[in-house]
């Protein structure tokens, strides 16, 4: 019998990111593009934030019932937190050693680079100082008012605590409490079938988005800062490869093994430039990987807000090169207090719209940096946003499977199965 050809996924995107590059460039500064394909790029992307919360409650409910263990689950809070403190701390001293490495706003001419409007992010800063996110305050909106509100704005942290909660209650109910995890269960289940659906929309959105942001700047305007974004590119791989890749190996799991099975995520969530997209994927991969269904639920989503690798790296790459553009000459002392400000601002406003740009904003005044000097960048922040992006959720994808081995609880004899299906199948993700 003949076999069905198949035109995998992966490629699908990456055929919808090309054609959307050469669509953005061919029609670079026309309006049109926005006006018709931005409301295809937007629906994806709507699609996506719809299925995101039901997947996330669904699944951590089922897992905490399934634990019931107050004792375990504050165990592996306590582990989760540690080691996003560690890696994204990593991930700072990274971004610094490579702008002190390479310079590159050295001799970088600021009256051949395109100023953007900042002030949306201004308001941001703002708001955020105005109700003082410190570490404090952090914690204390962590735990909701209204759990609606919650679910209607996406504030994830207090979605887990309140999905946490409530998990174990069911537990704590006994029998009262099966027709409660049947119809979470249900729910899961469904949602990861619509999941599916959605995906198969995804060259469609990519496509579009990236049309749109092409067309808006051009790719000429890349060349001023093509040595920033050469630097970016370069530190994010490294942080992949061998930061990541160091870490994979202590925990005995090969990193390409890990970006094999999640190819189709990290090109769409680099398309997008939204983790957010990938998300429901992310959980259901890196269960099918071996990770727990509890420790999956609880780590990835919390990982959103407090290990974010990637834009951490970017921040203090992006510190340093408006520092350079503005021949500041900051001391060890003053990189010191930059990477103490961006290790607390960074988990302190985590959930903001344009974080990466807001974390900036509020930490640049500490070591005396013009803030007007994002101005500069803002223009290909996209660009850049796509790259922290990928790392983010290697980050988070990794996370669980380093969390897993530290409760002893990874299943190394799932994993070798799903990674063979990826080795000895071209087809598209399997089920």
């Amino acid at each position: 019998m003949k076999k069905k050809f198949k035109f995998p996924l992966a490629y699908q995107i990456l055929a919808g990111l090309i054609l959307g590059i050469i669509v953005g460039a061919v029609f670079y500064g026309n309006p049109g593009v926005e006006k018709y394909l931005q409301p295809i790029g937007t629906m994806f992307l709507n699609m996506i934030k719809m299925i995101v919360v039901p997947i996330i409650v669904s699944s951590l409910i089922l897992g905490v019932a399934g634990t019931g263990d107050m004792k375990q689950l504050g165990k592996l809070g306590g582990k989760t937190l540690l080691y996003f403190e560690a890696v994204t701390t990593i991930a700072i001293l990274v971004g610094l050693l490579a702008a002190n490495l390479f310079h590159p706003g050295t001799g970088v001419d600021m009256s051949s680079l395109q100023k953007s409007d900042i002030g949306q992010y201004m308001e941001t800063t703002k708001e955020v100082s105005s109700e003082d996110h410190g570490i404090l305050q952090t914690i204390v909106n962590i735990v909701p008012t209204n759990i609606v509100d919650s679910m209607a704005s996406a504030n994830m942290l207090q979605i887990i605590f309140f999905s946490v909660l409530f998990g174990l209650g069911v537990a704590a109910i006994g029998d009262k409490g099966k027709p409660v995890l049947a119809f979470f269960e249900g729910t899961a289940d469904a949602m990861f079938w619509v999941t599916n659906l959605i995906m198969k929309f995804a060259p469609f959105g990519v496509f579009a988005l990236i049309a749109v942001t092409i067309s808006k700047f051009g790719l000429s305007s890349l060349i001023p800062l093509g040595k920033l974004m050469i630097l970016v590119y370069a530190a994010m791989i490294f942080f992949i490869l061998v930061i990541l890749g160091g870490i994979a190996k202590l925990v005995g799991i090969n990193i390409f093994n890990l970006l094999r099975v999640l190819k189709d995520e990290l090109l769409l969530a680099y398309s997008t430039s939204s983790s957010e997209t990938v998300l429901p994927k992310i959980i259901e991969k890196m269960e099918k990987f071996g990770s727990p269904k509890d420790i999956v639920s609880f780590v990835v989503p919390t990982g959103y807000s407090f290990n974010l690798d990637g834009s951490t790296l970017y921040q203090a790459i992006a510190a340093l090169f408006i520092a350079q553009m503005y021949h500041i000459d900051l001391s060890i002392m003053e990189q010191i207090t930059l990477v103490l400000v961006l290790m607390v601002t960074s988990k302190g406003i985590a959930g903001v719209p344009g974080v990466s740009f807001v974390v900036l904003l509020a930490t640049l005044g500490s070591v005396g940096i013009p803030l007007e000097g994002l101005a500069f960048i803002a223009g290909i922040d996209r660009l850049l946003d796509m790259a922290r992006t990928v790392v983010n959720v290697v980050g988070n994808s990794l996370a669980t499977v380093v969390i897993a081995k530290w409760e002893r609880r990874f299943d190394d004899g799932k994993r070798e199965e799903y990674v063979n299906l990826y080795k000895n199948h071209s087809a598209d993700s399997p089920a």
